[in-house]
């Protein structure tokens, strides 16, 4: 690799002394060949063996000098790191992946050269790490500059310094480069001590053309124009944080910006064409920001808050400090095109992202085991910032949804404890998932109700003020909440209680003593959810807690074995008819009983779902549940409707209760008014009927379809074709009529191909009401005149939250061929660029028809997906699970499983191939046991 222009910065020039250049000075004076004879390195083997760096040498502060060529592709630059170190040694050992290092220096504490040769600099790639060997013993207690000199290419894919490109309305293709270190690709930008706990300052300065801009983490303080022409940023020295927060941006983005109540500057930033899209991204920043201040009461330490949209993204956003990035549908609203849910989904990123300023920047996890700190609180205040900044958004009515998709990960035995151990790249990446973000969430609503608000707001506000610029771990957060600390801490004052109260490590509740440590220890060091057996037994309720599984029944021979040492502290809540209190329990083992009373005919545990586990009423328990609906549904909450019908289903597939059953508790719902709980028991009605039609079970996928249809029948004669309504009516209306529509429902295809006409034959001037344009552009979809016309739409569009829609409707399509070329554009990358391709392979495999294209594509393709995306990123995971997520027969779980043998080698570093094969198992088992009585029930409700 052929490295254009290497920028090599004199020692004698640059920071390495501390001395600012003279402004004129020319930079980059390459030392002569041969002036220095290089250290001998035949001798010499790498010194470290383990995964994670020595911890004898810390740094204190990076100098970090950029030259991005967006012309060649490449990168030069240069890194001072001034370092701590702690025991005596001859060997900086740190990170570097992908670099080539061409010199390597060590000065002392008077930037002298500890060696007169240049050092030798070993490699070890498969840890990512790089060792520098100095002559001169490094001495406990002294601090010393390490300077290294650098370049790359910039990379293809998403991690690291990467490259992206945008079209311009010239149609003329420009490029940027950016940045995406989280988890551990810092080290591909340039050297440095690429883990969470090493925190260091940053001072970074970046060479451009005058044609782009540059962004950091912190705000330009002086450009300097140098003799070639090129401008140098110098950017404020950061505050101290973690490598992977450290970002950087070079482009020619145009930006919007205003300022925060306590005057932080904040920005979007867009490419040109799509400036007009930023304008609701500043409004929700800027209130996001104010009400993080209060709500932490600790005030932003930035002066200013960049947020970018990126044209290649592959996550949803990152949060690195003052300079968030963001995919383009996470950050640009279009009013025309963005639909009421695309407007919720940019409102709660930008306030997980805002979150994380907090939780992840501020107090970052020791380590990447405990990345639940960083990423269960973000996904948490997104409810309780949005909640507060933007109550029309309705977000309470999705946080269920949340605790659902982690009950469904929960529930395989293939799970994890949401502190897990997580040591290579690879397994560090799988560690965001959904127990990390979703279960984390929904452990710490469970804790907040069970605390009350305050306690919980006061708690973490300790944590975050206590553990501010350092790392902390469960145990921090624990003892935080409940204000438990060391006698040292004591004694300097530091929000504590005594020592004594420290030993107890306790908080008093309900007249229950409460060991907070020993109860979330329960919830965060073992995997899995409990499920709460009930039984009335006259005046008293009689509980049992076992393991929930879906994956295997108690007659199962494996049973006691899944079972063992499981065991959860679980705070209960339960109502019954007799008072409208919430009651509480905090259950300890593994049977228990509560006294009621004699007058109580009902009662409902886990009020609101507040707390995370499953409830299974025995004896009987379910009829009264499905009584009570059908006579006086409101008698409960809409939460509480929505949990009754969400756990009915789930013992269903666990084998614990027969379908019918579940399916007579939903018959209540024709008389049910709210959103939630309607389109939760008709998604277990979509799913079945998804599941069915791709056995090619077609007289038992008809009667389904004709059932939902008659069931909903007077909700989809309801729904108007526009925008108008509440959030919730608006839910409602897209979900209803996009199944009503993929059900051949007549009505319905007949006014979404009478709407498709018309925006054809307005050639772009009419805008489809956007809470149904994905439904309208489906069906347009199925003729080849409607595809290829959405095609050249979606091509031409600069709105992502269309081009989004347009892709989804364009999956739609029955014609195999069409199914086959967008995956192929998806692949090749330029007209549907790579960031989409995982979630495009989903969509045709959602498709009845594309349903084995799409896991027969991932097979063919797999060296490709994995070098676009890495083993371990969420979209491996994604593509994985969702190609094999409806397969429901024992001929496509041994395709599955020959697959994963042929790759073992990387399936073996992968926890989701055995998540897919416990899916399908439990779909194989769901079949075995429901299908016929399904078949049965649809046949007595079809007479």
């Amino acid at each position: 690799m052929v490295l254009v222009g290497l920028l090599v910065l004199s020692l004698f020039y640059v920071s390495l002394a501390g001395v600012q250049p003279k402004e004129s000075a020319q930079q980059a004076i390459p030392h002569p060949a041969g002036e220095q004879s290089p250290l001998g390195t035949e001798n010499l083997s790498f010194p470290w063996s383990r995964l994670r760096l020595p911890r004898y040498i810390v740094p204190l502060h990076y100098r970090l000098i950029l030259h991005p060529n967006l012309t060649n592709l490449s990168f030069t630059g240069s890194v001072q790191i001034q370092t701590d170190v702690q025991n005596n040694t001859n060997w900086v050992v740190l990170h570097s992946k992908g670099l080539q290092i061409s010199k390597a220096i060590i000065l002392d504490q008077n930037f002298a050269p500890l060696s007169d040769q240049v050092l030798p600099v070993l490699h070890n790639p498969s840890h990512e790490q790089i060792g520098i060997f100095s002559p001169k013993v490094l001495t406990t207690g002294q601090k010393y500059f390490l300077y290294i000199e650098f370049g790359a290419e910039l990379a293809e894919g998403f991690y690291g310094f990467y490259r992206s490109t945008y079209r311009a309305s010239t149609g003329e293709t420009r490029t940027l480069a950016s940045t995406h270190f989280e988890p551990t690709s810092a080290r591909m930008a340039f050297p440095c001590f690429d883990e969470p706990s090493f925190k260091a300052n940053f001072s970074v300065r970046i060479w451009r053309s005058p044609e782009y801009i540059s962004l950091s983490n912190m705000p330009i303080i002086k450009t300097l124009e140098l003799s070639n022409g090129m401008l140098e940023d110098w950017f404020a020295t950061s505050v101290k944080m973690s490598t992977y927060l450290v970002a950087f941006v070079i482009c020619d983005f145009k930006s919007v910006t205003a300022t925060t109540s306590s005057g932080v500057q904040v920005s979007i930033y867009a490419a040109p064409e799509k400036w007009l899209q930023t304008h609701y991204a500043l409004e929700v920043a800027v209130k996001m920001l104010d009400f993080y201040e209060e709500y932490f009461n600790i005030r932003f330490p930035l002066p200013k808050q960049d947020l970018i949209a990126i044209p290649d993204f592959q996550s949803g956003a990152m949060e690195n400090w003052g300079l968030t990035t963001y995919r383009e549908t996470s950050l640009l609203f279009d009013p025309l095109t963005s639909s009421l849910s695309d407007k919720l989904w940019v409102t709660m990123v930008i306030g997980h992202e805002l979150a994380h300023q907090w939780f992840g920047n501020l107090v970052t996890m020791e380590w990447w085991n405990d990345i639940w700190l960083n990423e269960g609180f973000a996904r948490y205040m997104e409810y309780i910032s949005v909640e507060a900044t933007y109550p029309d958004l309705k977000v309470e009515e999705y946080l269920l949804h949340t605790c659902f998709a982690a009950v469904g990960h929960d529930s395989l035995n293939s799970s994890r404890p949401i502190s897990s151990l997580a040591e290579n790249p690879t397994q560090i990446k799988e560690m965001f998932d959904t127990v990390s973000y979703d279960k984390g969430a929904c452990i710490l609503h469970m804790l907040r109700h069970f605390l009350t608000d305050e306690v919980f707001q006061r708690g973490i506000v300790r944590y975050l003020r206590k553990y501010s610029y350092k790392n902390a771990h469960n145990q921090d957060l624990w003892d935080s909440l409940v204000n438990t600390c060391s006698e040292e801490d004591f004694i300097s004052g530091k929000h504590c209680y005594s020592s004594s109260q420290a030993a107890k490590n306790a908080y008093l509740f309900a007249g229950e003593h409460l060991d907070l440590t020993a109860m979330m220890n329960t919830w965060t060091l073992q995997k899995g959810i409990p499920l709460v057996t009930v039984t009335r037994k006259g005046p008293r309720l009689m509980l049992r807690q076992d393991r929930f599984l879906r994956t295997a029944l108690p007659s199962d021979p494996l049973w006691p074995t899944l079972q063992k040492g499981f065991l959860w502290h679980i705070p209960l809540t339960y109502k019954t008819d007799a008072s409208s209190a919430i009651h509480r329990h905090l259950m300890t083992t593994h049977t228990d009983s509560i006294h009621i009373g004699e007058e109580v005919n009902w009662v409902k545990v886990n009020m609101d779902m507040t707390g995370y586990y499953v409830v299974h009423y025995e004896e009987g328990g379910w009829d009264v549940m499905t009584q009570l609906l059908r006579e006086n549904h409101t008698a409960m909450s809409y939460k509480d409707r929505t949990h009754l019908i969400h756990n009915a289903f789930q013992l269903v597939t666990a084998g614990h209760l027969p379908i019918n059953k579940a399916l007579d508790l939903i018959g209540y719902l024709q008389v049910e008014t709210h959103t939630v709980p309607r389109l939760q028991g008709l998604g277990y009605l979509e799913f079945f009927y998804r599941m069915i039609e791709k056995r090619n079970e077609l007289d038992m996928t008809h009667k389904l379809g004709m059932y939902i249809l008659r069931f909903f029948r007077s909700v989809i004669n309801q729904q108007t074709w526009s925008d108008s309504g509440s959030v919730s009516e608006r839910r409602l209306r897209s979900e209803v009529l996009a199944l009503a529509c993929h059900l051949d429902d007549p009505p319905c295809l007949e006014q979404a191909r009478q709407s498709f006409k018309d925006w054809l034959q307005s050639n772009g001037t009419l805008n489809l009401p956007t809470d149904v344009a994905v439904t309208v552009y489906s069906v347009g979809a199925q003729d080849d005149h409607g595809w290829a016309s959405l095609l050249h739409t979606y091509n031409i569009s600069i709105s992502a939250a269309q081009k989004q829609k347009i892709l989804f409707a364009l999956t739609c399509s029955r014609d195999t061929n069409k199914l086959q070329r967008l995956l192929q554009l998806g692949l090749e990358g330029k007209m549907i660029r790579s960031q989409d391709l995982s979630s495009l392979i989903l969509m045709v495999a959602k498709n009845p028809r594309g349903h084995h294209l799409a896991w027969n594509f991932v097979k063919k393709n797999w060296d490709s997906l994995v070098q676009k995306f890495q083993l371990g990123s969420f979209c491996i995971r994604n593509i994985i699970i969702g190609t094999t997520g409806q397969f429901s027969s024992p001929d496509e779980l041994r395709d599955v499983q020959l697959f994963f043998q042929s790759i073992k080698e990387q399936t073996s570093q992968l926890r989701a191939t055995q998540v897919a094969l416990d899916n399908m198992e439990k779909n194989i088992r769901w079949i075995h046991r429901n299908l016929e009585t399904l078949r049965n029930w649809l046949n007595e409700q079809m007479v």
